[in-house]
């Protein structure tokens, strides 16, 4: 029994390991900063910019930039066509620093909501994919971009640390 106990000791570590990581795939989400370094800026080709990266649900995009100047609008289709916001806006986010979840597989639209911006360029369609997974990897970024940070949900994270705990209190 207690060569048992030893046997099992010795690879209890691997079995958490191989637990943990198993609760951690799929857990994961990148954050996106729209217009990478530049931010969400006039100068900023988003089409370009848009295309570079696979974004699925759970993901976030950034929307930096000096409040009063620009601001960030979720739009339909029509609306991201024509640049007109008098209608088909869905959200409007206004702080410099806003933060979007893609929580649905499906495809947004943005726009700056500002007198000529989105015409000049300030607008850019995604299509987002449901789940993480190896059949969508996403391009490697230019090395100085540094825009992309892993964030972990909430309740992944938490079942994730219930699960460690329930093991060390069974073979401990």
């Amino acid at each position: 029994m207690e060569d048992e106990i030893v046997r099992y000791g010795r690879s209890l570590p691997v079995i958490i390991s191989m637990i943990c990581f198993s609760f951690l795939n799929g857990a994961v989400s990148e954050v996106y900063d729209v217009g990478d370094e530049n931010g969400w800026d006039s100068e900023v080709d988003y089409a370009s910019w848009s295309e570079k990266y696979n974004f699925t649900v759970g993901d976030v995009l950034e929307f930096k930039y000096n409040t009063g100047q620009h601001n960030a609008f979720e739009v339909t289709e029509s609306t991201y066509r024509t640049c007109d916001t008098s209608t088909g806006v869905l959200s409007k986010y206004e702080s410099g620093d806003d933060k979007v979840k893609l929580n649905e597989s499906k495809k947004y639209w943005f726009v700056c909501g500002v007198s000529g911006h989105c015409l000049g360029g300030m607008r850019f369609g995604i299509d987002v994919k449901a789940g993480n997974s190896t059949s969508n990897l996403e391009p490697i970024p230019p090395a100085n971009s540094g825009t992309r940070a892993l964030v972990f949900d909430r309740w992944s994270l938490g079942l994730y640390l219930f699960a460690f705990r329930t093991l060390l209190n069974l073979f401990c």
